[in-house]
C-alpha cells in the first residue's frame, strides 16, 4: 500500500510542469513563470535582525581594497556567476571544471550576489565578462582563454607553481 502510494505521488510531482523544466534562465523557470530571488528587499516590516546584509559592506573595507585583498590572498581567484559548487552561466562553469580538474587550490566570489561588487572587479581588472580568472594575483581572463590555455598545457603549469608555492608556505 505505501509503495504503490509513493508511486502514485511521484508520478503525480514528476507531471507537474515545474518539475519537468530543468532550465533556469536568469532567476526563473524557463517554461514557467516562477520566480525565485537569493535578496530580499528592504522591508520596514521586517525586524533589523533580518534584514539582509551584504558581507562585503559590512567588512568596512572598499569595494576595490576588497577584490585587491582577493586577488593578492588567494592563489586562485575566480570572480563568477554563481559558487564553484553551483554555477549558474555555462561559462562560469567551464571555467571552475577545468581548474578542479588540476585541483587547484580554488577560492570564488559570486558578482550575481552584489552588483557593485561586479562593477569593482570589471574596474580592477579592466575586463567586461565573466567569470574573471586570477593566478597568482595575475589577471589571466575568462574562461575561453582558460581553456586555450588547458589545451596548451600552459594552465597546467601555472597551477603547478601554484601547488608548489603553497607547499613551501
Amino acid at each position: 500500500m505505501a509503495r504503490a502510494f509513493s508511486n502514485i505521488l511521484l508520478k503525480g510531482i514528476a507531471g507537474l510542469p515545474a518539475a519537468r523544466s530543468s532550465r533556469i534562465v536568469s532567476g526563473s523557470f524557463y517554461h514557467q513563470t516562477i520566480n525565485f530571488s537569493t535578496t530580499i528587499p528592504s522591508s520596514p516590516d521586517t525586524h533589523e535582525d533580518f534584514q539582509p546584509t551584504s558581507k562585503v559592506e559590512s567588512s568596512g573595507m572598499s569595494l576595490k581594497d576588497i577584490v585587491e585583498q582577493d586577488v593578492k590572498e588567494n592563489p586562485v581567484m575566480v570572480y563568477m556567476k554563481g559558487v564553484p559548487d553551483y554555477p549558474q552561466c555555462g561559462f562560469s562553469a567551464a571555467a571552475v571544471r577545468v581548474l578542479k580538474h588540476y585541483n587547484a587550490p580554488l577560492s570564488a566570489r559570486n558578482i550575481l550576489e552584489d552588483p557593485e561588487l561586479k562593477m569593482a572587479v570589471k574596474s580592477f581588472s579592466n575586463w567586461p565578462t565573466f567569470p574573471q580568472i586570477f593566478i597568482k594575483g595575475e589577471f589571466i581572463g575568462g574562461s575561453d582563454i582558460i581553456m586555450d590555455m588547458h589545451r596548451s598545457g600552459e594552465l597546467k603549469q601555472k597551477i603547478e607553481d601554484v601547488a608548489a608555492n603553497q607547499k613551501s608556505e
